[in-house]
């Protein structure tokens, strides 16, 4: 099923910021958001990972289906890697952290504690939890921030395997990642503000 987003506006603070905002996302597929900060990258992120309603238009294909990365690591400081991967692979019903420890380079660092790690570390740990919620949809905001190359590389090579087993990813990067993606600039959907002399619309 693909992931269809039907002429979105997308809110922050109870103002749109986006607006008109229409594409469709099919398997093995992925789409770069771009536009400069404060565009509304993240909240159209936002929505189409149902943290928050749109203000209007539809977003279908989305429901239980996707794994959201924001800039917080969503890591559980007292656990273990390994335990952090397990407690989201029992969330989510999957057997095995094998490959997510492999694929982000994390098999040496199974036994640390996620609170000794360094920030690239936790980065990838909280990235190598995508590959354990079994869900087809990645939507990713800024997921290379802490990140050195070697390891860009290695969450490249990660999103790589998603979509060449049918997977979608839906991200906002400023990176060159070297995937074949199609690129959504957001900056042409900047939503209109009520006009001056909307008394009603002055306060939203």
């Amino acid at each position: 099923m693909d992931l269809v987003l039907n002429d979105v506006t997308v809110a922050r603070g109870g103002l749109p910021v986006l607006e008109g905002i229409s594409f469709r996302l099919s398997e093995g597929q992925a789409i770069v958001l771009r536009g400069p900060n404060g565009a509304g990258k993240t909240t159209l992120l936002r929505t189409v990972a149902g943290l928050q309603p749109p203000m209007a238009g539809s977003v279908e294909g989305a429901e239980d289906r996707v794994a959201y990365a924001a800039h917080a690591d969503g890591i559980k400081q007292v656990l273990t890697v390994s335990e952090n991967l397990r407690l989201w692979a029992a969330v989510f019903g999957v057997a095995s952290i094998e490959a997510a420890l492999v694929a982000f380079n994390l098999v040496e660092l199974a036994d640390r504690p996620a609170g000794s790690l360094s920030a690239g570390q936790k980065r990838r740990l909280g990235l190598a939890r995508l590959m354990v919620t079994g869900r087809p949809i990645w939507v990713l905001d800024e997921p290379t921030v802490s990140l050195d190359v070697a390891s860009v590389a290695l969450f490249a090579d990660a999103v790589r395997g998603h979509l060449a087993g049918g997977g979608m990813a839906l991200m906002a990067t400023h990176i060159d990642l070297g995937l074949e993606a199609q690129v959504f600039d957001v900056t042409g959907y900047k939503a209109k503000l009520p006009a001056v002399d909307d008394f009603d619309g002055g306060f939203l």
